[in-house]
């Protein structure tokens, strides 16, 4: 079986750890082991794996923690992060959003789902391509280019997870377009990816904290709009 993708799993728990690892290894995955925050940044550094799937709950540093400090490097910013949480979603989800995750995975866990959604993310991130026709977007108060994925609002650069930016990416390619939020799910996420209510919704808070409030439009049951 040819190996997929290389994956990290940190956890400090031995036998969540021998279990995902086997459900990994068994789907073709190359998967390594950290069984601390600080572990976990040193095999990520030198492993450079696909993806990172990080436990919440850890003793020392925790997940939040080694998510946050993986993201002020510059060959690991965009490495997919999805986190593992048996808290609740008003916790986890928004913390874990906020440090740069691309997804959470909650406990316990089920193998199939499990699998798929790993599979996915992974498949996902490989389709994602920056336009090659259209390079930069630049607008009255917003510049954007696709292939530094640089960012400056009123002239002020500003720094966006790559979620984030994905999301603003599919705001401006039709500024004044309502998209629904199927239409920013299966864009930014991927249709086969699950996530939680309200990923979406907290994305485009931090977006707004991040351009400006008043250039995102919602549009009460129906979706987001760029108004430029």
């Amino acid at each position: 079986m040819s190996v997929k993708a290389k994956i990290l799993l940190v956890d400090d728990d031995p036998d969540i750890q021998e279990f995902m690892t086997y459900n990994l290894e068994k789907s073709g995955y190359e998967v390594s082991n950290a069984y601390n925050g600080d572990e976990a940044i040193i095999l990520a550094e030198s492993n450079q794996p696909d993806l990172i799937i990080l436990d919440i709950m850890m003793p020392g540093k925790d997940g939040i923690q080694v998510c946050e400090i993986l993201r002020t490097k510059e060959d690991l910013k965009d490495v997919i992060v999805t986190f593992l949480t048996a808290r609740g979603e008003d916790y986890s989800q928004i913390a874990g959003f906020d440090a740069g995750a691309d997804d959470y995975i909650t406990k316990p866990i089920q193998p199939n789902v499990f699998l798929k959604k790993i599979d996915a993310l992974l498949r996902r991130a490989n389709k994602i391509a920056e336009p090659k026709a259209v390079k930069t977007f630049e607008s009255d108060f917003l510049k954007i280019n696709f292939e530094t994925r640089d960012v400056s609002v009123n002239g002020e650069n500003i720094q966006l997870a790559k979620k984030e930016f994905l999301l603003l990416k599919l705001l401006v390619s039709d500024p004044g377009k309502v998209f629904t939020r199927d239409e920013i799910y299966n864009n930014v996420w991927g249709s086969d990816v699950v996530v939680g209510d309200r990923t979406i919704d907290v994305h485009i808070r931090k977006l707004r904290e991040k351009i400006g409030g008043e250039y995102i439009t919602t549009l009460k049951g129906v979706g987001y709009k760029l108004s430029i």
